[in-house]
């Protein structure tokens, strides 16, 4: 391989890099700034009615894991439960983004989107010992659980992994 060869295969690296430090720290930054402004102009339990019958801003806590998962067990087990779950997924997912081609930007940013979320909310547990959550959505009384942006980006990402696993036929 050539020099020239070699310098433009690092160049393409590092730019495959960069998209992912960009997206995900997008992704953190988005989280925590709506969540410092959450915690900074709304009271615990305050909602803001922003599209009556469909939409409020509503600030709660989330001790547990996706829709309150374990949020009734005991602090120090749920603690490190979830602090190393989220250690771990956050390695599988820059094992998944340094295996995944550059031709395959679509999934890259979609590991992005999930490392990002899973940063955001790890931010809170080891700040708060549990997740700030604000977006409630609902129709009448159906409430989906309460959630952050951290959960939004990784919600885009699941799916378009879960897309890019069922149509390209390859995890990577």
């Amino acid at each position: 391989m050539s020099l020239a060869a070699a310098q433009w295969d690092l160049s393409e690296m590092v730019r495959k890099y960069v998209r992912f430090v960009f997206i995900s720290g997008l992704v953190v930054l988005l989280d925590q700034f709506s969540k410092l402004l959450v915690l900074h102009y709304m009271p615990l339990h305050h909602s803001i009615h922003v599209i009556p019958g469909f939409f409020s801003l509503t600030h709660v806590h989330n001790p547990g894991g996706a829709f309150g998962f374990m949020a009734q067990n005991s602090s120090p087990l749920r603690h490190w439960l979830f602090l190393t779950a989220a250690f771990f997924a956050l390695a599988m997912i820059l094992y998944f983004y340094h295996q995944t081609p550059r031709s395959r930007p679509l999934f890259g940013a979609a590991l992005g989107l999930i490392f990002g979320g899973a940063v955001g909310n790890l931010i809170d547990r080891l700040r708060h010992g549990e997740v700030v959550d604000f977006l409630d959505l609902y129709i009448g009384y159906l409430h989906w659980p309460t959630f952050n942006i951290a959960d939004s980006a990784v919600t885009i990402g699941v799916i378009i992994f879960i897309m890019h696993i069922l149509f390209k036929k390859s995890p990577i």
